[in-house]
């Protein structure tokens, strides 16, 4: 029988219910990964926090159990549990079975709501071992437990109560996911943001594996948000507040400009994390873009130079977030806002807002328009210096640098290019490197601190030229993840703390000028080791302290031959290549991007002006760190 003829009605799979989820669960939440995990409980926390944008949610507990499921309560209405009309069964297990059901999709019972596409709590359902809800409303609780996706029993009452609530308790599936052990850092921090968000709004975090536990609620809402956000920075002026509702849609902006050159601005459409922007963002940027040089050109503060978009971003911090009724994100990760009438809608609103508070503010807007006026020049100064770098690049006959030693394979996908702390562990990679994938540039001493210069500065910086040359992205304007010459971008320094120096100049580096190229998964860190073991002509090598002190237990310190490596110079071509090199042996940590803020926040910390937040992170994270030199 020919391919044509076995392909029949018969072999068309259906699956019905929540199989779908089960057997395709990235394409619902992501990924199966620690990421995909904790989407499971935003998107139960999601519901709650709709109830509270309804007017009848004030506190939501996630608490993380000791058997390794996660708890979400809410003081809202209650999931309905009175019978569907169409699918004759309670309200509270059509939604928790069936995917694109929910209260959410005509806007009868939620004007605004984060969770639009209704399969949220389904999902988590369909992807857990077992999940229980516990329904207060009219006065009864109401219990139903599920097997992966599946009622075990009907709904059933099993007690009195006079609140009303939902809570819902599930553990993650171990077939499905790489792991189910939930980050309570990672949960706190989405859920101080939500906090953040939604003025007033208790959420408390409670973790019985630890006894951790954070509360959090602000009634300065996303101005409390912006001065943490700014903490570790120096700012120029208090929060500006911008608040207007226009055509069912509310808009709400804060922003602060710092002595900094990065700008570090976050929106969100009913409280979801827009990361990759979209409409309400445009008209942001467009109304502060106008708004400013209207100001400006008014009051006669700019002369010969024009103030462009880009300026106005260095040193900005902002949060925006808008509640609509019917948004429309691309895809079920919801990374970016469609509506196109929002981007008018949100231009106007802060047009007007902005316009006001810059006529009321003089003395604040002329800070601002000077601070906006240096960046232009800058900015002016970097575009000289590309252009220089540029026909630098051309005179020599190459864009690529003389440091680099190259690999012979073309196809970006296959490519990885190491960067070496100096010359010396740079000849060593270079001779016992394959050179038909593997690249080698090595770097001299530290790079220039990109934390405290502006893009024209570190142009001028020859390694940071080198590094950018020998990638092909370019960098600011010019930057295109497509053009990077390696999927693979690895770090490799010495395990000093010179090297961790270096490493954290370098992933400082890319945060700030090429997140992209981390967004993408392309940026890991080479991880060498730290010890070279010999006994009876048997060499294992090493790469913690507790993995050291097992092999020692299990082959006994008699006759025990001890390297500590502290540089990758220490290592012969051979054994850099067997340890640190070669694709089948080595430890690659890809460097992700689970969240900005913290990651933003970090780097201020590590690589800003601040001293006193420097030391009390490092004194505080000093117990995590395996190797500290002191």
């Amino acid at each position: 029988m020919t391919p044509e003829k076995e392909y029949t009605a018969e072999k068309i799979q259906v699956l019905t219910g929540l199989e779908g989820v089960r057997k395709r669960p990235a394409m619902y939440i992501g990924s199966t990964g620690i990421a995909g995990l904790h989407h499971l409980v935003y998107e139960a926390v999601d519901n709650s926090v709709d109830e509270a944008l309804a007017g009848f949610c004030t506190k939501i507990i996630v608490r993380l159990n000791k058997d390794g499921s996660v708890t979400i309560i809410d003081n809202g209405r209650g999931i309905p549990v009175d019978i569907h009309p169409k699918l004759k069964k309670p309200a509270v297990e059509v939604v928790m079975t069936k995917l694109h059901a929910g209260g959410k999709f005509e806007g009868k019972a939620y004007k605004v709501a984060g969770g639009l596409h209704g399969v949220g709590i389904s999902v988590a359902n369909a992807l857990s071992e077992w999940l229980e809800v516990k329904v207060s409303r009219d006065g009864k609780i109401y219990y139903q437990k599920y097997e992966r996706g599946k009622p075990l029993a009907e709904l059933k009452i099993i007690g009195d109560s006079e609140k009303n609530g939902t809570e819902v308790t599930f553990l993650p599936d171990k077939n499905i996911f790489e792991t189910t052990d939930f980050h309570f850092d990672t949960l706190s921090t989405r859920l101080r943001e939500l906090a953040f968000l939604n003025k007033g709004l208790e959420i408390i975090i409670e973790d019985e594996r630890t006894d951790k536990r954070h509360e959090f609620k602000y009634e300065g809402g996303i101005v409390q948000f912006v001065e943490h956000l700014s903490k570790n920075k120096k700012p120029l002026h208090k929060v500006i507040y911008l608040h207007k509702t226009k055509d069912n849609v509310e808009v709400e902006v804060a922003l602060q400009y710092n002595e900094g050159y990065i700008d570090n601005v976050f929106s969100y459409a009913n409280n979801i994390n827009t990361l990759d922007g979209g409409t309400h963002l445009s008209g942001f940027r467009a109304a502060l873009t106008r708004s400013i040089n209207n100001y400006a050109q008014k009051n006669k503060l700019v002369k010969d130079i024009s103030l462009a978009a880009d300026d106005m971003r260095e040193g900005l911090t902002a949060v925006i977030s808008v509640k609509l009724p019917h948004p429309q994100f691309e895809g079920q990760t919801k990374a970016k806002l469609g509506n196109s009438e929002i981007k008018g809608i949100v231009d106007s609103a802060i047009t007007e807002e902005l316009n006001y508070y810059l006529e009321e503010n003089p003395s604040k807007a002329r800070i601002i328009v000077h601070r906006i006026i240096a960046a232009a020049r800058a900015r002016e100064a970097a575009r000289k210096a590309k252009d220089l770098t540029r026909r630098k690049s051309l005179l020599e006959g190459s864009s690529l640098p003389g440091k680099l030693a190259d690999c012979s394979e073309k196809e970006p996908a296959k490519c990885e290019i190491y960067i070496v702390e100096g010359d010396s562990a740079g000849g060593s990679a270079k001779q016992g490197r394959d050179r038909t994938i593997q690249a080698i540039l090595p770097l001299r001493g530290k790079i220039l601190n990109v934390e405290k210069a502006r893009l024209d500065k570190i142009l001028k910086s020859n390694e940071i030229q080198v590094l950018i040359s020998a990638i092909g992205t370019g960098i600011g304007d010019d930057f295109n993840v497509d053009k990077s010459r390696y999927h693979k971008v690895i770090i490799m320094t010495d395990a000093d703390v010179d090297g961790a120096h270096i490493r954290t100049l370098l992933l400082t580096f890319f945060y700030r000028y090429m997140k992209p190229l981390v967004e993408a998964g392309y940026l890991y860190i080479a991880q060498p080791p730290l010890y070279r073991v010999s006994k009876n002509k048997k060499i294992t090598y090493v790469y913690s302290d507790e993995e050291l002190e097992k092999i020692m237990k299990e082959i006994g310190r008699e006759g025990v031959s001890l390297q500590r490596y502290k540089g990758l110079g220490e290592m012969n071509p051979k054994q850099l290549w067997e340890t640190t090199m070669n694709p089948e042996n080595r430890i690659l940590e890809q460097v992700t991007l689970e969240d900005a803020i913290e990651a933003d926040k970090i780097f201020t910390i590590l690589m800003g002006d601040h001293v006193l937040p420097r030391r009390k992170f490092i004194q505080q994270h000093a117990k995590e760190v395996e190797n500290l030199d002191v």
